[in-house]
Formats: C-alpha cells, structure tokens, sequence
C-alpha cells in the first residue's frame, strides 16, 4: 500500500512547490491529478494553471474534479506516484451535493488512495484562520473544508502545514 502525505496551509505558501519536491524522486510515471475543470472563460484561474505546470516536471496531469481514484486505477502505465491539487477544488466541484454526501464522496476516495500501491501526496487550501464570512455559502464551504482536512489529516501517514515558505511537520 502506499504512503498518504497531507500538505495543507495558506496560499502561495508553498504547498504545491513541497508537493512536488517530495514526488521528484518516484520516477517519470508520477501523475498531478488536478481537481480544477479547465474553463478557458476563466483567463485569471487559466493564468494560474498556466503557472502551476510550469513550476513543475512534465508529469502527467489528470483532471479529476469528481472521482480521481476511479481516474488512477484506469491509468496505462500505472502512477509511480500521486498529486492530488487541491482538495478545496474537488470540494467545489461537488458542492451542490449535501455535507454528508461530499464526506461520504471524500472519505471513499481516501480508502482508494490508501489501498492504492503507489504513495500520494493531497494538497490543501487552510480555509478557516480569517474572518467568519458574512454569508451562509461562503460559511458552510470554510466549515466542510475544515472537515475535509480533518479527515485527510487522520488518514495520513503524515501532515505539513505550510506557513510562508517553511513546512511544520503535523504528523
């Protein structure tokens, strides 16, 4: 079975730059499973994508924004390893469906990440050390990522926070 890493902290923190730091090692095979739906409508977010493949190896990159496990598990050749970027994202994609669905959803998805034979690394979005948002979207979405988070943290073998730049081991 493979090894779980959480990486989680503010933006531009360098989550995803310790992501693939710690993946350059697992061969040529490892697959970036990134949760955004491409919308070239969306020139700022496309921006961003942009810059994030830039930064890292020529991986192969999967967009998963729903099922990234049953995604992997049909890859030809296997992953020598995972990145999934970001949970938050994946959360969006499902957020028309209940808490208790996207828990469920999530929670399935860890279970093949945990039986999966290649180690995986989760990217996370720390939402919840700012103000309470006025709205009641906006403040159900913070609250589902921090269950989200915690139940990524307690299936990892390890958790990093990352604060400007530097990581804190967690876990």
């Amino acid at each position: 079975m493979g090894r779980l890493t959480f990486i989680t902290g503010p933006t531009r923190s360098g989550k995803s730059q310790r992501a693939v730091a710690q993946a350059a090692d697992w061969g040529e095979q490892v697959v970036f499973v990134a949760t955004y739906r491409s919308d070239e409508r969306d020139t700022e977010m496309m921006e961003r994508v942009r810059r994030h493949r830039a930064e890292r190896p020529a991986w192969r990159t999967l967009e998963a924004p729903v099922d990234a496990a049953a995604s992997l598990a049909s890859l030809v050749p296997s992953p020598s390893g995972v990145i999934l970027d970001c949970l938050t994202l994946w959360a969006s994609a499902r957020f028309a469906d209940s808490d208790e669905q996207i828990q469920a959803a999530w929670s399935a998805q860890m279970a093949a990440f945990r039986a999966a034979p290649w180690p995986v690394i989760i990217v996370n979005n720390e939402l919840g050390w700012s103000l309470v948002p006025p709205d009641t979207a906006t403040r159900r979405f913070r609250d589902l990522a921090g269950t989200l988070a915690k139940i990524t943290a307690a299936s990892a073998d390890e958790a990093w926070l990352m604060v400007a730049g530097c990581p804190v081991r967690l876990k």
